[in-house]
């Protein structure tokens, strides 16, 4: 999506965000003044796995491994069953763990345990004794899993030291023998010794190692104080202006895709490949009001049939187009207007042109130029009363424009339309004028366009803004494509203002006096 859509989107819907932002601020607004306050108190906690010295890297990183399964075993029912029996809270362990959150800080063993209460001195107590009795249940948990060995280790130790005392007495008995065997057994034993002692001193670092495990590998930092006010109606009502910005925003997302229709000359080139040859604002007239290039030429929107007048000329390529059809994927898409409003358009500029009325369904060119529809088409088709096509032409007051009407339904448009009779009237038409442009009915609803495409040049689809479904317009280029038509390009139909602005300023007119 182009930045242009975006800022289009922004001027369709700009009124529903700031209607959800107002919403959403004064929803908040009112809930601030009638909800209690909220405060927080925070705890900071250092863990590492060498309590008692300076934490090394390893220990660091050990520590951070583990901050954050401890910021969940902060949250366990044990730890709150017993911060509420020592607190005398009236709340459940389930309410609290709303209150609690644990947060581990990133690339540190730290973690921040922070409380959130309507009481600042309750918060901060709660924050604290958590983290308390985490500790305690810790230690005993941990003191209890290393008890045994402890034991084995003691009497391992007991024995050790026997033995060393045994050995150092029957040591002192030697000491004032001179003989060569008292003298050799001496030696003997003071070797023994030695690595008695080793082993002794191996046995307590072992001993001295398990207690640490055993200790606290949690340090509280930082205590919590007085708990800090988080509401305030200032803040609330930002918050909701916020969220009521992001609704909006998601909304706006959600309509335009759901809807899938047509919107800007960017999306017709992504689906059909075609250039926009004109882009045509809202006519806000019915009946032959609707002919603006005639009745209000200087206006907006008789220039931009104008521009469509040139764009055609531009996308002929140097191949003439004596017989154009002018569709649309569906009805009620504006495909009379616009066929109406280009032949005074391409009249006005010298061109002998015929309209032809080929919606033989549901016609309304008569009723635009306020002509009778009592014969057209279908009677030299059909040679009723023996007239000839020639009969049947109308003259507008449009110098060079000539109408030819429906004339009376018939039975069998398609027939009608795709019959030997249309390609020799057409033949008839080519010699007396410079272009001929056919009203057809919509490509998709009915076969009789696709059927008169065979005997023309050139094709227009137009396009209804806002209201044309991507996958229909899909679907008509298809058919056009299958019908082996060229398609000149297509026009953006009842575009509105907001849209259609960054032409309007410029082909603006001064009104006569």
């Amino acid at each position: 999506m182009e930045l242009r859509q975006y800022l289009l989107l922004a001027r369709r819907w700009w009124w529903l965000v700031i209607l959800l932002a107002v919403l959403g601020g004064g929803v908040s607004f009112g809930i601030s003044l009638f909800k209690d306050p909220i405060y927080e108190a925070s705890t900071n906690v250092l863990i590492y796995q060498a309590p008692g010295s300076l934490p090394d890297e390893q220990a660091v990183l050990a520590g951070q491994r583990v901050a954050a399964t401890y910021a969940e075993l902060l949250h366990q029912r044990p730890v709150l069953e017993k911060v509420i029996a020592d607190l005398g809270l009236a709340t459940s362990p389930d309410l609290l763990e709303r209150q609690i959150t644990a947060t581990p800080i990133r690339d540190t063993n730290l973690l921040v345990l922070s409380v959130r209460d309507t009481d600042p001195q309750r918060a901060a107590d709660i924050a604290n004794k958590i983290v308390a009795v985490f500790v305690e249940q810790n230690q005993e948990d941990q003191a209890n899993r290393y008890a045994d060995q402890l034991a084995i280790l003691s009497e391992e130790i007991q024995r050790s030291q026997a033995d060393i005392d045994n050995t150092e007495a029957r040591l002192e008995a030697l000491r004032e023998e001179t003989s060569l065997e008292g003298t050799a057994e001496r030696n003997r034993l003071e070797e023994l010794l030695t690595e008695k002692r080793g082993n002794h001193a191996t046995l307590l670092q072992g001993y001295t190692e398990m207690r640490l495990k055993t200790t606290d590998k949690i340090t509280v930092s930082e205590t919590a104080q007085w708990g800090k006010k988080l509401t305030s109606p200032t803040r609330d009502t930002m918050m909701g202006i916020v969220i009521g910005i992001m609704a909006g925003v998601g909304i706006i997302i959600l309509i335009e895709y759901l809807r899938e229709t047509v919107k800007s000359d960017v999306e017709i080139k992504h689906i059909t490949g075609a250039p926009t040859l004109g882009i045509i604002g809202n006519i806000r007239a019915n009946g032959h009001g609707v002919l603006v290039t005639a009745l209000e030429p200087r206006s907006v929107i008789a220039e931009a049939y104008r521009v469509l007048r040139a764009n055609l000329e531009f996308a002929e390529a140097g191949e003439r187009v004596s017989t154009l059809v002018v569709t649309s994927s569906g009805p009620v898409e504006g495909k009379s207007t616009t066929a109406a409003n280009l032949a005074i358009a391409l009249a006005q500029s010298g061109k002998r042109v015929i309209l032809v009325d080929t919606d033989l369904r549901r016609p309304s060119l008569h009723k635009m130029f306020n002509q009778s529809n009592d014969r057209g088409l279908t009677s030299a088709l059909l040679q009723m009363d023996d007239v000839s096509v020639n009969d049947c032409l109308n003259a507008t007051e449009i110098d060079g424009l000539y109408l030819l009407p429906s004339g009376p339904l018939p039975p069998n448009p398609a027939d009608l339309l795709g019959s030997q009779r249309m390609a020799d009237l057409i033949e008839n038409l080519r010699a007396q004028a410079d272009i001929i442009i056919f009203d057809c009915p919509p490509l998709l609803a009915v076969a009789d366009t696709t059927l008169l495409s065979r005997y023309c040049d050139a094709a227009l689809l137009v396009v209804l803004s806002e209201a044309t479904h991507g996958r229909a317009l899909h679907r008509a280029k298809e058919q056009i494509d299958q019908s082996g038509i060229r398609l000149l390009g297509v026009v953006l139909n009842r575009v509105s203002p907001a849209a259609s602005g960054y032409y309007q300023s410029y082909y603006h007119y001064p009104q006569e006096k």
